[in-house]
């Protein structure tokens, strides 16, 4: 009897020992766990910083959309103006084409925001001046890299046709120069020019002459 006591007992033992180590490795695992859980939620937390950073960053972008850095106006110390007039006739139904150049001479961007206005006037004086601007065609804001070129065209009628065949190029206005002001800065003579550069006249027969907005 003492002999099946003691082998009992021993087998008891050796039962409460297992039954121990096994809960302490659970409880280790569970710690495990539950600590990896939190090395994920702070690694989450920690990534959604770092995304709020960079969305923050991002934002703070300046009106060049790339350095932040504020774009100042497009103004006549900034930039040249070419007035070009255009290559073909009009015809019945279809306006002649003349473009506006604007080139920025210097070394940082700048922007045309607003109404550019255009004047053609008479070399003579003989009739009223023809005048437009870009305010029905958008006046959005347009940045125009250093060294960059924005183009804008103006339609009108180069031709009268009313008038007998020998004088259908006789227009009301025939001005070598127009006056281009950008918005907010003073007006500038600029020459009319050929595709090819050499002096031209501005010949406009109808009233309807229209300045489209400027595009890069």
């Amino acid at each position: 009897m003492r002999v099946r006591h003691t082998v009992i007992a021993a087998a008891s033992a050796a039962l409460v020992a297992t039954l121990a180590l096994t809960g302490c490795q659970d409880g280790k695992g569970k710690s495990h766990g539950s600590s990896s859980g939190k090395k994920r939620a702070h690694g989450g937390a920690h990534s959604g910083s770092d995304d709020d950073s960079a969305q923050g960053s991002g934002s703070s972008s300046g009106a060049d959309g790339v350095s932040g850095t504020p774009v100042s106006a497009c103004t006549t110390a900034t930039t040249t103006l070419t007035f070009v007039v255009a290559a073909a006739h009009a015809t019945a139904s279809e306006p002649a084409t003349a473009t506006v150049k604007l080139t920025n001479t210097s070394a940082q961007p700048c922007a045309v925001v607003g109404a550019v206005t255009l004047t053609a006037r008479d070399d003579q004086d003989k009739s009223a001046p023809v005048e437009t601007d870009s305010s029905t065609a958008g006046t959005d804001s347009v940045t125009v890299a250093p060294g960059a070129t924005a183009t804008a065209e103006v339609r009108y009628t180069d031709l009268n046709f009313e008038g007998s065949a020998s004088a259908r190029e006789v227009c009301a206005v025939q001005a070598s120069k127009v006056e281009i002001a950008l918005p907010d800065d003073v007006g500038r003579e600029v020459q009319a020019v050929d595709g090819a550069g050499s002096a031209a006249v501005f010949s406009v027969c109808g009233p309807e002459v229209t300045l489209g907005a400027f595009r890069v």
